[in-house]
């Protein structure tokens, strides 16, 4: 499937929102073809390069689609959206189109069937309220609520200031329950330099 592409600072998981300003021409006219199309971009984070004017020279080749839920003009004149993560997918074959807008190749990464939370995510689950408090958080309607470990590991390996190798790392992970035990490590890592 043949998906445009939004290069950001950011990685995006399915299940979790992102407020972003559009003014530059080639995603203005992106965003005006998917209002009216339907379908979703790829949100995928930069590696190497700049947010804004030419097609970065490094991206993560997983990323995740995203689908618009709202949109509405800023008082700044420029458009402002929310999107929503839906499905992961893995690059493939891209071009930069005339315009500059990045267009890819995409396969969808598989997604395993979701499984009840357990007693030992308890810690997990409690950290995401705590994270659910926060104004910007709570400013993006997040945490949805969460029932199963693939929205647990998604909103929290998305909230959490991970760098940005990690959430990617995190992101190609097909299993919600391999992906929760990854934060957790990664989670005590941090705390072990904290008290190192």
């Amino acid at each position: 499937m043949t998906l445009p592409l939004f290069p950001l600072n950011t990685v995006l998981f399915p299940g979790c929102f992102l407020d972003l300003q559009i003014f530059e021409a080639r995603y203005l006219d992106m965003i005006g073809r998917i209002m009216k199309q339907g379908g979703g971009f790829g949100v995928v984070c930069i590696l190497e390069g700049e947010q804004v004017g030419v097609v970065p020279t490094g991206f993560s080749q997983v990323g995740c689609e995203a689908v618009i839920r709202d949109f509405q003009q800023q008082g700044n004149g420029l458009l402002g959206i929310r999107v929503e993560g839906t499905r992961r997918f893995r690059v493939g074959p891209f071009e930069v189109q005339k315009d500059q807008l990045l267009v890819a190749d995409v396969s969808w990464l598989p997604e395993q069937a979701d499984a009840p939370l357990e007693d030992d995510h308890d810690d997990l689950l409690a950290l995401l309220t705590a994270l659910g408090e926060h104004p910007m958080v709570e400013s993006l309607g997040m945490p949805v609520a969460v029932t199963g470990q693939q929205a647990l590991a998604n909103q929290l390996a998305y909230l959490l200031p991970f760098v940005e190798e990690d959430k990617l790392d995190l992101l190609a992970i097909d299993s919600p329950r391999q992906r929760l035990e990854a934060i957790q490590a990664l989670l005590d890592r941090i705390q072990g330099e904290l008290f190192a």
